[in-house]
């Protein structure tokens, strides 16, 4: 009694009866996303005291350092201030402090922070190279700066990347204090262009541009960043706006853009900047540095609320949790074993047994459909699964079936092939012999040559039906005992060509082939030698020319037509280097077909390439166990037989039956 199976949608059916199972799944969501949110909420610490702080001790040093270089450049000093080199030796330690405090919370640093960190380190190891041409002056000023602002911009990404925790409020202050702390990174970029230029008491049109543009770039980054911050964060810096810091400084920002000329001195309104400039840094930096802990300190109370909200959820949901997977796994793994079974025999039938039975039908194999078409079985209680493997079943035993439809078809249309051309060969066997008593007997030049030509058409028309006889697998009939010189076997094959006058051969007379080869060698070289002949245009030559290799014996067909293009050639040379099955609809392509089967049934290598002429070389190389030491005398042709420009003439070498 056959098994009764249940369909798919009655298992989902069965898992649908644990409604848990969903929410389980939304309450592993929500407490993986709430305990890594408050974890990373308590790294914020970490990462404050052990990051954030030596960073923006590195962008403090820097921002010194590019100041003290800016004056450097604009004064005539002939060497560096003993300020600029204990500036330089500040900014050394500064980065080996941050390196040394990062390393300790390298576990609690995210890695794009932690990244940046590392280029922040390289750049500012770097600097030496910027010292150097500050001290031989082959910096302006503003260049200087512009080096320097490069590596405080690499600080300040790390800032970007501090986003570690989810609380949107928290995020939302981070950005504003970045925002503010690049207000107070470009407003120590205004303090150098204006240091360097008191130095040099008057101001360059690039320093001039640069300054203006920082001048409305400091302002858009200190506004949206105070407009971001939440009131407690956002009282302390109103109150320095509303402070005589920030007035002095505004005024000095705008002092320098209106009365500055540039070019020319700076007037004394721009002669007390350094001193605004660097105080109104400094407020800023505090207050910077205030914030930032404010907003550390606000992490941990969160952190703490969210884990215990986390353990609270963890202990009602842990039995459901266990339950669900428990009851998943279990009709899981039935459904999964199941799926598995089917795949397996999926791949049995595609990749061994169809292939197997294919190759079968190909050798010319018998196949007993029946038996090469077991039933699929995947033992299993899905009913969907069992359909899909009796179609399996189905499918298999309709591709065999093809397969032989297809074998039989190819054996019937070979059988086809050679009963006619075994018939069209008998006859015209009998009719060159006629032609051949005929020539003897005739003695009218005319006649004869008409004879000739008849002769001629006669041994082309033979060669054709041979071709059908080789596309159905069997070889010709006729063939030799002895050897026969390869001139011979040339001439010979030259000789079924329609255009052989055009023809010139240039084959050494001492090499010979073996008899059993010679057959098929004359009718693979008169194979490409008509080509040659009708792809070329009819005022051309084409050279066959022959010589002993180290491998055997190189024949090379040139003609000088139009050539063929690299795709079609390299397709070409693969279908003569290994030939596919006779395809009926590629008629076109009979003379290739009969050329790759000949030489595979005698190892001859085939290859077409680009000639110096334009046109194409046919290379036909003859293995050395094919060759002989020369020719047997009786079957060799006489010198007559060819005519004195060296062209193919009418004569054969004698045949052997």
């Amino acid at each position: 009694m056959a098994r009764r199976r249940r369909s798919v949608r009655a298992k989902i059916f069965a898992i649908i009866l644990v409604p848990v199972t969903a929410l389980v799944a939304v309450w592993a969501y929500g407490s993986v996303i709430t305990v890594q949110n408050g974890t990373e909420l308590l790294k914020i610490r970490t990462v404050y005291d052990d990051v954030v702080v030596p960073t923006q001790g590195v962008i403090d040093a820097l921002q010194a350092e590019r100041a003290l270089s800016a004056w450097y450049l604009g004064s005539k000093a002939m060497v560096a201030s003993p300020e600029l080199r204990s500036q330089r030796q500040k900014t050394d330690k500064a980065v080996a402090d941050l390196e040394q405090a990062s390393t300790q919370a390298r576990d609690d640093t995210p890695d794009e922070m932690w990244g940046r960190l590392r280029e922040l380190v390289t750049y500012a190891r770097g600097l030496d190279g910027v010292r150097r041409q500050v001290d031989q002056r082959q910096l302006t000023a503003m260049e200087a700066v512009e080096h320097y602002s490069s590596v405080a911009e690499v600080g300040f990404q790390v800032y970007d990347r501090l986003m570690i925790a989810d609380d949107l409020d928290i995020i939302q202050q981070v950005k504003a204090v970045i925002l503010v702390s690049r207000a107070r990174e470009v407003m120590s970029q205004q303090s150098a262009v204006v240091t360097g230029a008191l130095a040099a008491s008057r101001m360059t049109k690039a320093e001039y541009d640069a300054f203006g543009k920082m001048t409305g770039k400091r302002k858009l980054l200190y506004e949206l960043g105070v407009g971001q911050l939440d009131a407690e964060l956002a009282a302390p810096y109103l109150t320095l706006n509303a402070s005589a810091t920030y007035r002095a400084f505004s005024s000095m920002e705008t002092e320098v853009t209106d009365s500055v000329t540039p070019g020319r001195a700076l007037g004394p309104g721009a002669l007390p900047w350094r001193t605004a400039g660097e105080a109104m840094t400094v407020a800023l930096g505090g207050l910077i540095g205030e914030a930032s802990q404010t907003i550390a300190d606000r992490a941990v109370p969160l952190a703490e609320k969210a884990l215990w909200r986390m353990g609270i959820a963890a202990g009602a949901g842990l039995l459901i949790v266990a339950f669900s997977v428990l009851y998943s796994i279990r009709f899981g793994r039935r459904l999964t074993a199941e799926m598995v079974g089917l795949e397996q025999a999926a791949i049995e039938l595609a990749d061994r047994r169809l292939p197997a039975v294919v190759g079968r039908l190909r050798r010319g194999e018998d196949v007993d459909v029946a038996a090469e078409t077991p039933p699929v079985t995947i033992p299993g209680t899905t009913a969907e699964v069992d359909h899909v493997a009796n179609a399996f079943t189905s499918v298999q035993r309709t591709a065999i079936e093809a397969a032989v439809d297809q074998a039989r078809m190819r054996d019937g249309v070979s059988k086809v092939f050679l009963n006619l051309a075994r018939r069209n060969q008998s006859l015209l066997h009998r009719q060159i012999a006629m032609l051949d008593r005929l020539e003897r007997q005739v003695t009218d030049p005319d006649v004869l040559d008409k004879l000739f030509g008849v002769d001629h058409l006669t041994t082309r028309m033979r060669r054709h039906a041979e071709g059908l006889i080789i596309l159905s697998g069997a070889a010709p009939g006729r063939g030799w005992r002895t050897p026969v010189a390869l001139y011979d076997v040339v001439r010979a094959a030259t000789e079924q060509v329609e255009d052989y006058l055009r023809v010139e051969i240039e084959v050494p007379h001492g090499p010979a082939l073996l008899g059993p080869a010679v057959t098929d060698m004359i009718h693979l070289v008169a194979e490409l030698v008509e080509n040659a002949t009708i792809f070329s245009p009819p005022h051309t030559q084409v050279l066959v020319h022959g010589e002993v290799a180290a491998r055997g014996f190189a024949l090379e067909i040139e003609d000088r037509g139009l050539g063929i293009g690299a795709d079609e050639m390299a397709q070409m040379n693969a279908r003569l280097a290994e030939p596919p099955e006779f395809d009926l609809a590629d008629s076109e392509r009979l003379g290739l077909f009969v050329v790759g089967r000949l030489a595979r049934r005698h190892g001859v290598r085939v290859s077409l390439r680009a000639s110096a002429y334009g046109g194409t070389s046919a290379i036909v190389l003859i293995p050395a166990n094919l060759m002989a030491d020369d020719a047997t005398p009786e079957y060799a042709v006489g010198a007559g037989a060819v005519a004195d420009d060296g062209r193919a003439g009418r004569e054969r070498p004698q045949e052997e039956s």
